[in-house]
């Protein structure tokens, strides 16, 4: 299937168009949540139930604690409901295997929804409605809210507090993703994407050939699945099948979905510092690196012969293209082609997208807050650049900052890098990836890229559910999503204990041109310094031999 131009730029602008309308409202109702004072009546009576006291907060400390015990809390329920399926499935299904329950509790918990299962044959609709469709919910609101919690840091002086995670967590899953995710549910129902209660059923078709077919309750878990960065599909084949994504118009609507939030948490950065210079200037770096990373994954796929392996022809290369890029871009994971059977460059560029830190949008919330610790870093090495005073929105960068920061952006690359060593040192889990030559450590390279970076997507020729790989990707999840948060929470709570410094004529703008072509230099230059030898052994290396 030839790739096509029009097709690619008719996609891009509609996007751009509709992003755009939301930017802003959405934005300004996102910082309305994270300043209000106010409690819902509802919400008292959750705070009431759970012991919570909604008008202390806490620091970052405090913070931090309940993220990861909410995390670990989220895990065992997770873990044990997949255990005890049969008991709630009525014995219509069995447990499903330890391995995959853990790897599929740590998955959902993370935000990262890395499926080394079947879904529509190994889970029923009481783990999949009650248990993982939750978690899609909730994990997307941890993002969101530790965002907040380091722009409060960013925004406030002399104090040790940065809000309350429990206030944080319920207002932002029922005041912004439940409302929203209904309407997009509503939108998928009528263009075309199932949802019932009907369980697989075999029909017998005037051919005479028997055919099943599966049923759900698809759209509404599609819908928080992309407006929360989640990934993990209902069906195996994820939103190329077209249950989940029948036609294009819902293939453009869901990466509308998984943009929509994160490229609206800019203008909420600058609303609730004071500054939305500062916002325009994070959403034009996301923007830029968005649109570049689209335009390089148009041409990987236009320049290869042969084009169509792998691609969902009811979309074509144009639509996976642009789905791959945002999918990856973003901590979504899901995925309308099949990544494994992209062009080697086309590929490379999925595992680049997320070796980016995934900021460009990056996941909801994650995504802001990891633009910021760039955002750091640029104005550190500005101000040793041209002997200026290194400061952000006021607020000197100290060692200690830096040293945060730094341990923040090193996590993820030392994750990704010394996981794939151990599986290409271990056979058994070389196995696993049934590949030759570079694409074979193209598979192990992807999968931790994207289990570090709580993505989710796969190259699909890997067997995940190994217990070696399995573990591996554990760790890689785990420590990917939780150990960057505390440090995030910690920079925050230093920040939030200083008092503001008035500019002066040595402050470098941190708004503007000038910064946001520093910062974008930064965010790539730091990528291809860290993985670069790993690409050129997978990717490079097969795009350039063939």
């Amino acid at each position: 299937m030839p790739f096509s131009i029009l097709s690619f730029v008719t996609l891009l602008t509609i996007l751009i168009v509709a992003l755009g309308a939301v930017h802003r409202p959405l934005g300004a109702y996102l910082a309305k949540v994270a300043d209000d004072d106010g409690h819902l009546a509802f919400e008292r009576r959750i705070y009431r139930a759970a012991g919570i006291g909604p008008n202390s907060e806490q620091t970052w400390k405090g913070y931090a604690r309940s993220v990861v015990a909410f995390s670990v809390a989220g895990v065992i329920l997770l873990y044990l409901a997949q255990r005890l399926q049969p008991i709630l499935s009525g014995g219509q299904l069995p447990g499903v295997d330890p391995w995959v329950a853990m790897n599929t509790a740590i998955s959902f918990i993370t935000n990262t929804n890395w499926q080394a299962y079947v879904p529509e044959s190994t889970l029923g609709f009481v783990v999949q409605m009650a248990f993982l469709a939750v978690q899609n919910f909730v994990s997307a609101a941890v993002g969101i809210a530790v965002a907040f919690a380091l722009v409060r840091g960013l925004a406030r002086k002399g104090t040790d507090s940065l809000g309350n995670f429990w206030v944080d967590l319920t207002r932002i899953t029922f005041r912004v993703l439940l409302p929203l995710a209904a309407i997009a549910a509503v939108v998928l129902v009528v263009t075309g994407v199932v949802q019932n209660w009907g369980p697989t059923a075999v029909h017998n078709t005037i051919t005479g050939v028997s055919q099943t077919i599966p049923g759900g309750p698809v759209a509404s878990q599609e819908a928080i699945k992309e407006l929360g960065t989640n990934g993990g599909g209902y069906f195996n084949a994820n939103s190329a099948h077209p249950f989940e994504n029948p036609n294009a118009l819902t293939n453009i609507f869901e990466v509308f979905l998984l943009l929509a939030i994160p490229f609206s948490l800019p203008y909420t950065f600058g609303r609730m510092v004071g500054n939305r210079k500062q916002g325009y200037t994070i959403l034009t770096v996301m923007g830029s690196l968005w649109l570049l990373s689209t335009g390089f994954m148009a041409w990987a796929l236009s320049v290869w012969p042969n084009l169509g392996e792998g691609l969902e022809q009811r979309f074509g290369p144009a639509a996976s293209g642009v789905f791959a890029t945002a999918t990856t871009l973003t901590s979504t994971g899901a995925v309308d082609a099949a990544h494994d059977s992209l062009p080697p460059l086309a590929g490379g560029m999925a595992m680049f997208n997320m070796m980016l830190g995934e900021v460009a949008p990056g996941g909801v919330g994650s995504g802001l807050y990891g633009m910021l610790i760039l955002a750091i870093v640029a104005v550190f090495l500005g101000g040793l650049m041209v002997g200026r005073t290194p400061e952000y929105l006021g607020k000197k960068i100290q060692a200690r900052h830096m040293t945060l920061a730094a341990l923040y952006l090193l996590v993820t690359p030392v994750l990704v890098l010394a996981l794939t060593g151990a599986a290409v040192l271990i056979p058994s889990a070389v196995a696993n990836a049934p590949s030759q030559g570079p694409h074979q450590f193209s598979e192990l390279l992807y999968a931790f890229t994207s289990g570090a970076n709580n993505n989710g997507s796969a190259f699909a020729g890997l067997t995940a559910s190994d217990p070696i790989i399995s573990s591996l990707m554990d760790v890689a999840m785990w420590v990917g999503r939780l150990l960057p948060m505390v440090l995030v929470l910690a920079l925050a709570g230093s920040f939030a204990a200083q008092e503001p410094i008035p500019p002066s004529p040595g402050t470098l703008a941190t708004y503007g041109p000038l910064f946001a072509g520093l910062l974008g230099t930064v965010t790539v230059l730091f990528t291809a310094l860290n993985y670069f030898p790993a690409l050129a052994l997978g990717p490079i290396a097969e795009g350039t031999t063939r």
